[in-house]
């Protein structure tokens, strides 16, 4: 029972649109008429300055390390592990599913972020690596999302296998491949106009 609001907590914390809400008060732009219709940051960033949409993505990423860190002083009936998961799961999809604005919110990339710097760090910031390659070379936010998300199962059986003391958690290689094709079902609209030639780049004007 004391894990049931927690799981709520999470969800909720997750489905607060903080890209939509700044969005809306500082420039008075509903993000949803504007750029590619989307509330998270790459979107923020593309039409109100990236100085706002990388505000939003540190801001997103907390959101989902917040379940996850508040997961250690939890009575829970389940392993730690499998705790930090489901709280920070739930905060993904509230992000992605947010309650706020009839269910439909950010792609989750951002607030993966944040559950996976937490829970796994060095796969994390290896992923963060192949998102840069892969946007540097192709100018696709969405791109580098994807490889990054496809990335992070395989980084994690490198860093079990390669690295002396790791530990090897089915449930969070599990998480990890949901996780990649939830960030893909979120961006089948952009593989869609990546297909057609008509995906939008991500270039902020600097001067915002």
């Amino acid at each position: 029972m004391i894990l049931l609001p927690a799981i709520l907590a999470s969800y909720l914390i997750g489905g607060i649109p903080i890209g939509f809400l700044i969005a809306k008060k500082i420039k008075g732009i509903d993000l949803r008429e504007h750029g590619s219709k989307n509330i998270g940051a790459t979107n923020v960033g593309r039409v109100i300055g990236w100085k706002y949409g990388v505000f939003v993505l540190l801001l997103d990423a907390l959101k989902g390390a917040i379940p996850v860190v508040c997961s250690s002083y939890l009575a829970s009936p389940y392993s730690l592990t499998t705790t930090q998961i489901l709280l920070g799961s739930m905060a993904i999809l509230g992000h992605t599913y947010t309650p706020f604005l009839s269910f439909k919110g950010g792609k989750g990339v951002a607030t993966a972020l944040g559950v996976y710097l937490t829970l796994v760090p060095f796969v994390t910031l290896c992923a963060v690596i192949i998102f840069f390659v892969v946007y540097k070379f192709s100018g696709f936010v969405s791109l580098g999302s994807i490889f990054a998300t496809l990335s992070m199962p395989l980084w994690y059986l490198g860093h079990v296998k390669f690295l002396p003391g790791s530990e090897y958690s089915p449930i969070v290689f599990s998480v990890l491949i949901a996780t990649f094709f939830l960030i893909t079902f979120t961006h089948r609209e952009n593989i869609l106009r990546m297909i057609k030639g008509k995906e939008l780049r991500a270039v902020p004007d600097a001067n915002r």
